[in-house]
């Protein structure tokens, strides 16, 4: 039985994931720095804690079965290719996004957010570049 299918589909699936809580958290943020109330404010820091946990979990998925993926089925057939590595450096800006949304989280749950809500609806969009290229880069591989 050749693994591959199975590993490429669980990829795909904790990427989904992870990328549902990439584009969901910063929207929480824009929320939470536009509440006025104690009790929103508290409800946001449960609601930011539990989803970046779950969006960990997603991260932590696509990146163990994307390296098995790399190691395993694609460094010698693709390691030579820009496509490769323009996804890999796509794939790094959306790890350190990644971390960035969980210093936010403590940031928040710190009572230390100083940014308005203007702020996070810009930041809400920096993973959707990323992914555009990311996905081209594997569908069509253009170069």
């Amino acid at each position: 039985m050749h693994t591959m299918p199975w590993i490429m589909s669980l990829h795909i699936i904790f990427m989904v994931m992870w990328f549902a809580g990439l584009f969901y958290l910063p929207r929480l943020f824009v929320y939470h720095a536009a509440c006025e109330d104690a009790p929103g404010d508290e409800r946001f820091k449960v609601m930011e804690r539990k989803l970046y946990i779950i969006t960990n979990i997603g991260f932590y998925g696509a990146l163990l079965f994307g390296l098995m993926l790399v190691f395993g089925y694609a460094w010698d057939a693709y390691s030579n290719t820009g496509w490769f590595w323009v996804k890999a450096v796509m794939v790094v800006v959306l790890i350190a996004y990644h971390f960035y949304c969980g210093h936010l989280v403590k940031v928040f749950r710190d009572n230390r957010n100083t940014r308005s809500h203007r702020f996070y609806r810009m930041i809400n969009e920096i993973p959707v570049l990323p992914l555009f290229v990311v996905v081209f880069c594997v569908i069509a591989k253009p170069f």
